[in-house]
């Protein structure tokens, strides 16, 4: 692993996948997807089981983004969101989210069973439980919520665990796996069906092709064009005048992995209190470990980063005896103004264009939802969730207060990273540091690498002209507007920004 890639790994990412290659040329399909992440594969799985001719392309690896960073949850329990989905959206569209999520459950249990994937899949029971009077509140509203529903949760004072808590929901029937070995396999089904898998293949924009088709341009100049084109880059490489950068807001959160001294009884599970932490176990090259997430916040923003995995390990050591950290990552998602995806067509003024986005830390079943949801309106024109996915909805409550209070923050940030001078001086970085330095009476981002090599990067964010911060715990550059993150060298990690952060000498 090179010093660049250093901290941006996962526990799943040693899997190894085909070299795909590079598109060089132009070519012609049927749908053009671009996004090698779950959402993006599993769509072009199913629409080469319809018979389309399909192409992905993705701008790193396949895998290497949202998904090699999840801790890889199948569940239907998305937090304590239904009480909140029944103010919101009221019950028959509320019903639709949770049958669109347990179906997702279900198919891919069938999947993997059918086809004999070997990729960890294991049943698991859910639970969201509370360690404060507040949290509880919230679990007897959520249980209403279930009733009213018919969601089978069962209210309990007690995990499995040794965890001291007030009360939990558990949900049962739920799983985990190994996403990327699952991943792997349907690449390979994708390819053997005719598909086309394309890496390194940077999306920049939509523009008409033959025919007056939709076209994907890439940086390489190469086109991709198709009947029809899906945007499932995590935050979409194309905008088409649906205003995605003011509906979104990226969050991330941490992860450390370790062995624990006693047997793990099972479980999955996650706390509802202001501090929410999450743990699972996961078989590793025949090992067991124990992942403990938490520690979310808007990305680009908060304190530093290395204290985030502090937090997080502190408590995996207090409350699993004899744990042992072996790895930490930390992920990035997208949230939208009403916590519902954005799934379907992208805007309007793009009708061939579809986005899947938004997932809100609930990727692997959203991922599902989102493939079959395309995969009907590419091939049927119509899908039972369209409506309540839409992606051009937008709900007077809580949208309205959504989209003003981050937009807010965006301008906050935007003024505030022109005028704050955190500045250090660049004699005090030493080897595998950076910072913000002064030199020569301009803001300018400096990291010395281990050999004593200053690079140096223009710190104003290539999207839209944020001031980025320096990540001392994954060595990148991140943008506290819209997330996008950066080498230490200025290479573009994760969008939307997609141009890299100008070189400095």
């Amino acid at each position: 692993m090179s010093e660049q890639q250093l901290n941006l790994g996962s526990v799943w990412q040693k899997v190894d996948f085909p070299n795909f290659p590079a598109l060089q040329e132009d070519i012609e399909v049927d749908v053009a997807i671009a996004g090698g992440g779950l959402t993006g594969i599993t769509t072009a799985y199913l629409l080469t089981e319809a018979g389309k001719k399909v192409a992905v392309l993705d701008a790193t690896k396949i895998g290497g983004g949202t998904t090699g960073h999840t801790t890889a949850k199948i569940t239907a329990q998305h937090d304590v969101i239904y009480h909140e989905f029944l103010s919101h959206i009221g019950k028959e569209q509320t019903k639709l989210y949770y049958k669109a999520q347990d179906e997702a459950i279900s198919w891919m249990r069938n999947l993997v069973n059918n086809q004999n994937i070997e990729c960890d899949f294991q049943d698991e029971d859910h639970y969201l439980y509370a360690t404060t009077h507040h949290g509880e509140h919230k679990l007897k509203r959520e249980l209403e919520a279930y009733k009213q529903l018919g969601i089978p949760g069962e209210w309990l004072t007690s995990l499995p665990i040794d965890l001291e808590i007030r009360a939990a929901l558990r949900l049962k029937g739920q799983a985990r796996f190994h996403p990327l070995q699952y991943l792997a396999y349907l690449c390979q089904k994708i390819t053997e069906k005719g598909g086309l898998i394309y890496e390194n293949t940077v999306c920049e924009k939509v523009v008409q092709g033959n025919d007056k088709r939709p076209a994907i341009q890439t940086r390489g100049g190469a086109k991709a064009t198709a009947k029809k084109v899906v945007a499932a880059t995590h935050f979409p490489f194309a905008d088409g005048g649906g205003l995605y950068m003011t509906r979104l807001r990226a969050d991330r959160s941490y992860v450390v992995a370790g062995t624990y001294a006693k047997p793990w009884p099972g479980g999955m599970y996650l706390s509802v209190d202001q501090t929410s932490r999450s743990l699972r176990s996961a078989t590793i090259n025949g090992e067991e470990m124990i992942l403990v997430g938490g520690e979310g916040h808007k990305a680009g923003q908060g304190m530093n980063a290395l204290k985030h995995y502090e937090a997080v390990k502190q408590f995996a050591t207090e409350t699993l005896e004899g744990f042992t950290q072996e790895d930490q990552w930390a992920t990035q998602d997208l949230i939208t103004l009403d916590k519902l995806p954005y799934i379907g067509q992208l805007s309007a003024l793009q009708p061939d264009v579809l986005v899947a986005t938004g997932f809100r830390k609930w990727g692997m079943t959203n991922s599902a939802v989102a493939a079959h949801v395309l995969c009907d309106l590419i091939v049927d024109g119509n899908s039972l969730y369209s409506q309540l996915f839409k992606p051009s909805r937008f709900h007077a409550d809580p949208s309205i207060r959504s989209f003003l209070k981050e937009n807010a923050d965006v301008a906050k940030h935007l003024l505030r990273g022109k005028l704050h001078q955190d500045i250090e001086h660049v004699e005090e970085l030493e080897a595998g540091e950076g910072a913000v330095i002064d030199k020569d009476g301009e803001r300018v981002g400096a990291y010395r690498d281990k050999d004593g090599t200053l690079h140096l990067v223009d710190t104003t964010c290539t999207h839209m002209g944020c001031e980025v911060n320096w990540n001392h715990a994954d060595n990148t550059w991140d943008c506290p507007c819209h997330g996008s993150r950066f080498s230490y060298t200025g290479d573009v990690i994760e969008g939307p920004a997609k141009k890299p952060l100008g070189k400095k000498e």
